[in-house]
């Protein structure tokens, strides 16, 4: 890779280094874990949809429902903090990746490709899905419960009219298994900051054993004689 974006002189003992104590580490672990924090209360409502096997309750679909309808239309400041701390986390990427090491090219670089993959699935899937259940998709007369396989919108999707939709409850399964990927990306995320540091430990441990092996090395002939000399 070129040198333009990798410095290869660069080590964890560098003065500009930025490795896992660095404040741009928080800026990155800080939104990832409050983006699990928000994933792990939606828990609840996915565990039945995902991993149970007992039959879900019409009255449950609508209590999900209407939590998701009173997340997606809440005030516009909600939704303006979940795209300040999105861009929080891509500041502190780039920072650390600004005139990277080769340890922040390996695990840095990995991070920032596992947080690309948690956005894509926030836009494509999650934000569509919350789109869909505020507009209500599965309560217009479009909607066919019975003249297919699978029930599913005759005029395809409400918001675009191309696509054609799942039922309520195949959908809502969907969005939950997002919730469940999502949470795995992020989880894939604090795992690779956690391996830099403990890379930089081992790294930091074995600098010094081979200092202290150094100076603890025999001196030559030569320079017991310039010690004698002096």
């Amino acid at each position: 890779m070129s040198e333009k974006f990798v410095d290869w002189n660069k080590t964890t003992r560098s003065k500009d280094y930025r490795g896992s104590s660095s404040f741009a580490t928080f800026m990155i672990i800080g939104p990832t874990c409050f983006f699990l924090g928000i994933l792990f209360a939606f828990f609840p409502y996915d565990f039945p949809l995902l991993w149970t096997k007992d039959p879900i309750s019409a009255a449950y679909l609508d209590q999900l429902e209407t939590h998701l309808k009173f997340i997606h239309q809440s005030p516009p400041l909600i939704a303006r903090v979940l795209s300040i701390m999105v861009g929080v986390g891509f500041l502190g990427f780039f920072i650390k990746l600004f005139r990277a090491s080769e340890s922040n090219m390996l695990f840095d670089g990995a991070s920032l490709v596992l947080y690309l993959i948690g956005v894509g699935v926030y836009v494509a899937n999650i934000v569509k899905g919350l789109r869909l259940v505020s507009a209500g998709a599965w309560t217009d007369d479009d909607f066919d419960l019975k003249g297919a396989a699978s029930p599913h919108r005759k005029g395809g999707d409400p918001l675009t009219g191309g696509e054609m939709i799942l039922g309520r409850e195949d959908s809502l399964k969907v969005l939950a298994a997002s919730n469940t990927i999502l949470a795995l990306v992020l989880v894939g995320v604090l795992v690779l900051q956690a391996g830099q540091w403990y890379a930089e430990r081992k790294d930091s441990e074995e600098f010094e054993k081979f200092e202290k092996e150094k100076s603890a090395a025999p001196s030559s002939p030569t320079a017991e004689k310039n010690k004698k000399k002096q």
